[in-house]
């Protein structure tokens, strides 16, 4: 039997270069699919606009930590998509609400959204999507509780702002720590097939064999 086909859409909000996903699978009933780190517009109205164009029923608002360019969107999502379960690390719930621990307060932009979360992203834990079963990986040191997601299924893992193709995580920011970021990426993704495709919270996808030869930060 062939494996679910998970389709994936990536949307980049130009201020910040963050990256938003659209990921989406077949289900019965039509297409069912989460909205990954949701950020300023017009970013937000895009990716919004290509749910309801593909028919896509978005079951949960995935963010992998809680910065400003990774919630910015959250009210505007959930307000299109009410039934839609928010989901991230409960660490850092209150960055929704709260404009320094998003810190938005440090670019004077004093950014926060109404909608709260509604269920954690435990280390270790797993979600579904339709047929796909996802696991929740600690990434954390670039904020205090970052996550990845991964798909065996699929092969892809969306590491939020921890792994990027040839680089990692800024680490001088509040709540950030260099030796467990670094230490995570190790453990966590880079134990993942050499061959999963990495999907960041910035820049282009690459995959978890290239960045072990080739990341300056973390190479083996």
């Amino acid at each position: 039997m062939n494996p679910p086909k998970l389709t994936i859409a990536t949307f980049v909000e130009p201020s910040f270069g963050q990256n938003a996903y659209v990921v989406s699978t077949a289900a019965e009933g039509g297409r069912i699919g989460w909205i990954i780190d949701p950020g300023f517009s017009p970013q937000v109205d895009e990716l919004l606009a290509h749910a309801r164009d593909q028919g896509i029923r978005i079951e949960r608002i995935v963010i992998t930590h809680g910065h400003l360019d990774h919630i910015a969107g959250v009210d505007a999502a959930r307000r299109a998509h009410p039934a839609a379960r928010v989901a991230m690390p409960v660490e850092e719930w209150g960055s929704l609400g709260s404009a320094e621990e998003n810190l938005s307060a440090a670019l004077g932009m004093d950014l926060t959204q109404t909608t709260r979360a509604d269920e954690d992203l435990p280390p270790g834990g797993e979600l579904s999507l339709g047929p796909l079963s996802w696991r929740i990986l600690d990434v954390s040191g670039h904020s205090p509780a970052g996550r990845a997601l991964y798909c065996p299924q699929a092969g892809v893992v969306f590491s939020g702002d921890a792994l990027f193709a040839g680089s990692i995580g800024r680490t001088d920011f509040p709540g950030a720590d260099a030796p467990r970021l670094l230490r995570n990426i190790r453990t966590h993704l880079f134990q993942l097939p050499p061959e999963t495709v990495v999907y960041a919270g910035h820049g282009p996808p690459t995959t978890i064999e290239n960045e072990r030869k080739f990341n300056p930060f973390v190479s083996d």
